[in-house]
């Protein structure tokens, strides 16, 4: 009898070890999302900027100026993540025009301004590039637990959810 109550007590105990990690995985996922929400947050801020700064020297770039505060806007509404991730993928293009367009207006480059929201914005792009890798271990390690045996058992039992990696978009795989 004493040898069956051990053997239920040791599988109790492995069930909490093992769950209690899953939730510290979930956890760490969800913290390595809020880094890319916050880096995203930050170039969020600084677009508005970028789009005033540039519609100064380039004010018939007016397509671009709309294209960029148009995504803007739609990645702040978007619903999953896999919505927002390809607008944000679509937004960071964008930028990427707008700051090439310094090589067509010489004013624009001298623009002290201008450059420093250019250096700002690549520091955040190096950020963000980081935090997604973060971002897709932490969803790597979560998926892998859920997915491995005896983990996928307490896994199911407590309804853990496999996590979305943040993929690059079609376009940019198929980018040289």
């Amino acid at each position: 009898m004493s040898g069956i109550l051990v053997a239920v007590a040791a599988v109790l105990v492995l069930g909490i070890w093992m769950f209690n990690r899953l939730v510290a995985d979930r956890n760490q996922m969800r913290a390595a999302w809020s880094d890319i929400d916050v880096q995203l947050m930050r170039r969020h801020d600084l677009t508005p900027q970028l789009v005033t700064a540039v519609k100064a020297y380039a004010a018939h770039e007016r397509s671009a100026l709309e294209t960029v505060t148009e995504l803007r806007a739609r990645t702040q509404a978007a619903a999953g993540l896999a919505d927002r991730a390809r607008l944000e993928d679509q937004l960071g293009a964008q930028i990427e025009r707008l700051l090439a367009l310094q090589e067509s207006y010489p004013d624009l480059k001298a623009s002290e301004n201008f450059m420093q929201l250019q250096r700002d914005l690549v520091a955040i792009e190096d950020h963000l590039q980081y935090a997604r890798r973060y971002y897709n271990g932490a969803v790597r390690q979560l998926n892998t637990r859920i997915e491995h045996f005896p983990d996928l058992i307490v896994a199911r039992l407590a309804g853990f959810q496999r996590g979305e990696f943040f993929e690059a978009s079609a376009e940019q795989r198929s980018a040289p």
